[in-house]
């Protein structure tokens, strides 16, 4: 009889391992779903860094975020899904430093202009009072 048992008790430990490689299994052939909205997040961000001046005003950082999703885009097509996030999520942040870096940068010359502006006024001004 305690042989019976034991024999009972390790067909069960072999079912619940089975089943728990079956799960296994299954769950990891479903695999990472395609980061599909990130894609599209990550382009609109390098689109509007592009449209902010990327390209003049921070052409590093905005050609990091356009390799990027051109990676990103390399491994959608090979469905490395964890790698096409990855990616995608950094030429977002690449892309928006370059978006910020260029609306600065366009901010400190408008910034200059309008201190050139009061210069030549003052000048203007001082040589009018003589």
């Amino acid at each position: 009889m305690k042989k019976f048992y034991h024999l009972k008790i390790n067909q069960t430990v072999l079912k619940i391992g089975v089943t728990t490689a079956s799960a296994l299994f299954i769950v990891s052939c479903a695999g990472v779903p395609a980061p599909t909205e990130q894609m599209a997040v990550s382009k609109v961000a390098v689109s509007n860094a592009t449209s902010a001046g990327g390209n003049e005003f921070a052409p590093l950082q905005l050609k990091s975020a356009m390799e990027k999703m051109d990676g990103a885009e390399r491994a959608m097509v090979a469905e490395n899904y964890l790698q096409a996030r990855q990616l995608a999520e950094q030429a977002q942040v690449d892309a928006q430093l370059a978006a910020t870096t260029a609306r600065s940068a366009k901010a400190q010359k408008a910034a200059g202009a309008l201190q050139e502006g009061n210069r030549v006024l003052r000048q203007e001004i001082d040589r009018n009072a003589q």
